[in-house]
């Protein structure tokens, strides 16, 4: 599969199978995330692979931040929620935590960083599309928390991003469909081109 037919095709995958991901697939994937585009060379992103029980920490983190949030967190329905986090990091038989670990470099900006991150989440994604698998990016309020911080034994400044639910599709994957670049794209060939009314 080409590049240009990876970013066309690549969608959203929740629905995965439990068959594991064969390891090797896994470098492939994170040896892709490694070589997104990186001002200064710093590659901040970390990458922490769950598969097992090691996807439990997570789902008991997801829970305890969901509790904070409750108010009497021994309710029925509440308990339900809170078990439903649990399970969460089980939606697939891989998660790819991914996390920035900013430079302490006084040169280099935290946003261009974290953008150095955010490519190499494409780049992840892209990879595992072209090796038959199905990847969803979550993120959410819980993801930048600061016990997400604490779990995966990043610095005051690190962060995690997003975490990537990896696994083989359980069914075919729809195709999509976007604006036309005209609709998104304004061409300036003059000096005056920017210029507002």
């Amino acid at each position: 599969m080409d590049v240009l037919e990876a970013i066309k095709t690549r969608r959203s995958v929740g629905l995965v199978s439990e068959k594991p991901v064969p390891q090797d697939l896994l470098e492939q994937i994170l040896e892709a995330g490694t070589w997104a585009p990186c001002h200064h060379r710093t590659e901040p992103w970390r990458y922490f692979v769950l598969t097992g029980d090691g996807r439990k920490p997570l789902g008991e983190a997801l829970a305890k931040i969901a509790e904070k949030d409750m108010e009497d967190p021994s309710t029925e329905n509440n308990q339900k929620k809170l078990a439903k986090r649990l399970r969460k990091p089980f939606r697939a038989p891989a998660v790819i935590v991914v996390a920035a670990e900013p430079t302490d470099d006084p040169k280099v900006l935290a946003k261009e960083e974290y953008g150095a991150v955010y490519s190499s989440i494409q780049n992840m994604l892209l990879a595992a599309h072209a090796l038959g698998l199905g990847g969803f990016w979550r993120t959410g309020k819980p993801t930048y928390d600061p016990l997400m911080q604490d779990l995966f034994g990043l610095s005051k400044d690190g962060e995690v991003l997003g975490f990537l639910y990896i696994g083989f599709p359980e069914k075919d994957i729809p195709a999509g469909n976007r604006k036309h670049i005209n609709d998104v794209t304004k061409w300036i060939s003059t000096a005056d081109g920017l210029k507002r009314n």
